[in-house]
């Protein structure tokens, strides 16, 4: 079992006004089960998190960094100029004590979130906008970020995706200068089931361990394989290589290279 320990996190409590319900349903709707695998857990509560960073032209210091039960990524506490506090994603290397600001054209600098066509090509930003407005979508989760590649005259940018996949924003839209924070995230072995079951997650019993009744793969005297040429899920639809996305989805134009294939 390992876990990230880490010395700039706060120990204090989140701040109430920041903080919302969170009902848990245990991946069951109208009382049935629609997604497997989940239940029990801790109880938490949802941080809100300020994605769109829409206060324009006016400083936030980090007052302090915490730990999210929601998310992957730490979060950052901003105690904005006009008294205002937001939690917002925290990038890699930000400290309490650190200043930001968001504005069209804000100095680029860890933390500092401003319009994508006013940032270097080559840079790493994160919780990047794809519409205008809509506030962050791409590279939210720990140690993620996306590379801008190019920033066109069209009034278009080029950005590339931990995928591999290239695609198409508008330069209107804003980023955060930096990738987001606590990437050693997937290096962390849970190391046990009960720590497992902590985060709200159950077991998962696999297909060939079943009867046939359960699930395609069971059956069998002892350990046998799944007897069929390609893996089912249990409700007899194609697991692996079934491609699910929509040939005419409205997106693709925006798509200049697709993601790379897993090897």
């Amino acid at each position: 079992m390992s876990v990230v320990k880490v010395d700039f996190l706060s120990g204090e409590k989140p701040v109430k006004s920041l903080l919302a319900k969170k009902k848990s349903n245990a991946g069951r709707s109208l009382g049935k089960i629609s997604v497997r695998h989940q239940g029990g857990g801790h109880k938490q509560r949802y941080r809100i998190i300020d994605f769109k960073q829409d206060k324009f032209g006016i400083p936030g210091i980090v007052a302090a960094i915490e730990k999210d039960p929601n998310r992957s990524a730490f979060i950052a506490l901003v105690n904005y100029k006009d008294g205002e506090k937001r939690y917002i994603l925290a990038p890699e290397g930000i400290r309490t004590g650190n200043e930001i600001i968001c504005n069209e054209n804000a100095p680029v600098k860890i933390g500092n979130r401003l319009k994508i066509k006013n940032i270097p090509v080559g840079s790493l930003i994160s919780n990047v906008e794809m519409f205008v407005g809509n506030g962050g979508q791409l590279a939210r989760s720990a140690g993620s970020s996306v590379i801008l590649t190019a920033v066109g005259d069209d009034g278009t940018a080029q950005l590339k995706l931990s995928s591999g996949e290239i695609r198409l924003i508008s330069n209107d839209c804003y980023g955060t200068i930096g990738q987001v924070s606590n990437f050693e995230h997937n290096a962390v072995t849970i190391g046990k089931a009960g720590r497992k079951r902590h985060m709200g997650v159950r077991p998962g019993v696999r297909g060939s361990a079943m009867n046939p009744v359960d699930h395609p793969h069971g059956g069998g005297e002892g350990r046998q394989g799944i007897g069929l040429k390609h893996p089912k899920t249990p409700w007899g639809k194609p697991a692996l290589g079934k491609k699910t996305r929509k040939k005419k989805r409205y997106s693709n134009k925006f798509i200049i290279k697709r993601r790379e294939k897993r090897k």
